[in-house]
C-alpha cells in the first residue's frame, strides 16, 4: 500500500474514531497501517447511511453498491482508501463474503430502525461488528486463526454493543434508530415513545443495566481470546477493550441516563486507562487477568452498580 493511501485512512480514523485510534497507535507498523485502512473503509461505508439526512434511500443503496464494486475489485476505485483496501483484501486473503456481509449490514440501516429481539440485533452485528473482527484478525495473522476468530467476533460485538448503549440519544435524535431490543424495553415497561421523547425513568435505567450485563459477558468471551493473537498485538487489543468498556463506568456514574447526556471519555480518563493497563501489563502478560484488574467490567458476581472510590478519575 502506498503511504498516501495509508495516510488517507489514518486521517479518517483520527477524525472519527479517537478511542480506537489511541489503541491503534500501539500496534506494530505491519498491522497499524492496515488497521488505518480497514477502519477508514468501515467509516466510509457507515457514513453513507449514518450521515444521510435528506438523501433518498435509493441513492444510499446505489452508493453502497458503488462501494461494493470497488471494494471487491470489480471496478477501478476512485478513492485512495478503496485503492488500499483492494490491495489489503488480496494480500491477507479476506473473503469476499466478509465484505458482502459488512455492506449488507450497512444497507440494513437504511430501512430498519428497530430490533425486536437480541437475536435480531445479533444477526445485524454478524454483518457489522463480527465482520470487522474477522478482518482485523486476518491482518494480525495469528498462528491459530480458527481458535482466535470466535473470540474476535465476540469482542467486535462487545464494542458495537457499547457504542449502541452509549449512543442511544444520538441514534434516536439524528437517525430515528433504537438499537436496544424491543423485548428488553417491554420487559421493563419502557415504551419506545419514551425514548423518542428522551424521557429518562428508573425503568429505562433497568433496561440499560440489563443490556450492559449482556454486553459485559461479550467482553469476557472476547478478551479470553486475546492470548491467541501475536504477542505484539495483544496489548493494543487489550487497550481497545479497556477503553471501550470504560464507557460502562460513565453510564453507571450517570445512573444509566444516556438520554439526557451522551457518555463521553475525557482525555484524562483515557490516559488513566492507558497508564494503568500498561503498568499491569508490564508485570503480568495474561490479558484476562489484566482486564479483570483494570477494566470497568466486573468479574462474574461482582456488583459494580456503584464504582469503587479508588477507580474514579477526573472526567476533565
Amino acid at each position: 500500500m502506498q503511504q498516501e493511501h495509508i495516510d488517507a485512512g489514518k486521517a479518517i480514523q483520527k477524525r472519527t474514531g479517537k478511542t480506537f485510534y489511541l489503541a491503534t497507535r500501539f500496534l506494530p507498523e505491519r498491522v497499524r497501517n492496515a488497521t488505518h485502512v480497514l477502519y477508514a473503509f468501515f467509516r466510509i461505508a457507515d457514513e453513507v447511511v449514518d450521515d444521510a439526512a435528506d438523501v433518498p434511500p435509493e441513492k444510499q443503496r446505489a452508493e453502497l453498491e458503488r462501494l461494493r464494486a470497488q471494494a471487491l475489485g470489480e471496478v477501478e476505485p476512485d478513492d485512495p482508501v478503496l485503492v488500499a483496501f483492494q490491495e489489503l483484501r488480496e494480500r491477507y486473503g479476506i473473503a469476499d463474503e466478509e465484505v458482502e456481509e459488512f455492506l449488507d449490514a450497512m444497507a440494513t440501516d437504511i430501512d430498519r430502525h428497530r430490533y425486536e429481539t437480541y437475536a435480531d440485533l445479533e444477526a445485524y452485528m454478524r454483518g457489522s461488528a463480527a465482520a470487522v473482527g474477522v478482518m482485523m484478525t486476518a491482518i494480525m495473522e495469528p498462528d491459530d486463526p480458527e481458535t482466535a476468530l470466535p473470540h474476535a467476533v465476540k469482542l467486535g460485538e462487545a464494542f458495537q454493543m457499547t457504542n449502541f448503549l452509549r449512543d442511544v440519544r444520538e441514534d434516536v435524535v439524528e437517525r430515528d434508530r433504537i438499537y436496544v431490543p424491543q423485548e428488553t424495553l417491554r420487559a421493563h415497561g419502557v415504551p419506545e415513545e419514551q425514548i423518542e421523547r428522551l424521557e429518562y425513568s428508573d425503568s429505562f435505567g433497568a433496561a440499560m443495566a440489563e443490556e450492559l450485563r449482556r454486553t459485559e459477558d461479550l467482553y469476557r468471551e472476547g478478551v479470553a481470546g486475546i492470548r491467541y493473537l501475536p504477542e505484539d498485538c495483544q496489548l493494543p487489543v487489550l487497550l481497545a477493550a479497556v477503553l471501550y468498556a470504560e464507557h460502562h463506568t460513565i453510564i453507571r456514574e450517570q445512573e444509566y441516563d444516556v438520554l439526557s447526556t451522551e457518555p463521553s471519555l475525557s482525555t484524562a480518563r483515557k490516559l488513566w486507562c492507558l497508564a494503568k493497563t500498561r503498568w499491569h501489563w508490564h508485570w503480568n502478560r495474561d490479558p484476562e487477568a489484566v482486564f479483570q484488574r483494570v477494566s470497568a467490567i466486573p468479574t462474574v458476581g461482582q456488583d459494580r452498580h456503584r464504582p469503587d472510590p479508588g477507580d474514579r478519575v477526573p472526567t476533565r
